[in-house]
Formats: C-alpha cells, sequence, structure tokens
C-alpha cells in the first residue's frame, strides 16, 4: 500500500479526531480516564491542534486517512516536553485497520524529515505500556532519555516516558 503524508485540511478532522482518540482509548491508553475525560476531548480536537502546530494525516491511494501525527515545531505552544532546539512529536495514532502496515512509521519519519529539515532534534513522550511503538522509535534512531520521563498528572503515579533523537 502507497501511502502518502500531507498536512491534515479541515475536512479531515473530524475523522482525524475520531481515530486518535479512538486508538487511545481502544488500546487502554487514556490513563486519564474514558471518553468523557478531558484528554479524550483534546485528541478529538484536531482543529485546535492544527491552529497551533502541524498536523499530518497519512492518506492510502484512495485517499482514505488511515492516521495522524501533531509535530511541534521547536518553540511551539503544545510543546509539553520540548527544549530550545528541539521539535516535538505528539498524538500519534493509525486507525486500527491500517496498523501494522507502515503508517506509523510513515508519520514519525516524516517529522523526522521536518525537524532535520529545521536543524534541530526532536522528542516524544509515549506511554510504559506501548512497546511496538517503543520499537518503532527505537529502529529509527531514537533513544531513551528516562532523565526526562514525566508524570502529567501532579501527584499520580502514572509516568510518561520520554525518547529523544538528535539530529
Amino acid at each position: 500500500m502507497d501511502i502518502l503524508i500531507r498536512p491534515a485540511e479541515p475536512t479531515d478532522y473530524d475523522l482525524l479526531g475520531e481515530i486518535t482518540a479512538q486508538a487511545y482509548l481502544q488500546d487502554g491508553l487514556l490513563a486519564f480516564g474514558d471518553e468523557d475525560d478531558w484528554y479524550f476531548r483534546e485528541l478529538k480536537n484536531v482543529a485546535e491542534r492544527a491552529a497551533e502546530a502541524d498536523v499530518l494525516v497519512a492518506a492510502a491511494d484512495d485517499d482514505r486517512i488511515l492516521g495522524g501525527v501533531t509535530y511541534v515545531p521547536s518553540g511551539g505552544p503544545l510543546a509539553e516536553l520540548a527544549r530550545p532546539g528541539e521539535a516535538e512529536i505528539r498524538m500519534l495514532a493509525v486507525a486500527h485497520e491500517a496498523r501494522g502496515q507502515g503508517v506509523g512509521q510513515a508519520l514519525v519519519q516524516a517529522c523526522i524529515d521536518r525537524a532535520s529539515a529545521a536543524g534541530t532534534g526532536l522528542v516524544l513522550c509515549t506511554q510504559p505500556t506501548m512497546h511496538t511503538a517503543h520499537r518503532l522509535y527505537e529502529r529509527l534512531g531514537f533513544t531513551r532519555a528516562p532523565e526526562r520521563d514525566w508524570h502529567p498528572i501532579p501527584g499520580d503515579d502514572f509516568t510518561l516516558l520520554t525518547y529523544k533523537l538528535t539530529l
């Protein structure tokens, strides 16, 4: 299958939001709650993300949306853990039926290409249970940065793992 990575268009927002939210919900990755949770609503709100960062979609030959990612350039307002000189990957999601077909890799590679062109490093955070994603990141050259792991909910034991790529 050929995969085209392109900027998300407003007509993609609802579907990409649904793919992203459902990917996190179905995989048990909504550590904060369920469909009523604030983060679930944030995952669905692609229009808001697209106003502050680069939202990319992976599309099939027939323009069917297979997944998406938010690329936050260095200094972007949606950065959670990026330092000066680093861009950040957020909210990577692949539709359930498109998994295992290279969609996630194509989306991450598009972010790597953008960071490389901008002359920045790249960071991302991931949940400890996302072993398939960890293997993908490591295969693409990311390394763990455990000193930058963090707790998104103050007072909670839930930890997000940090990976970085120096370009």
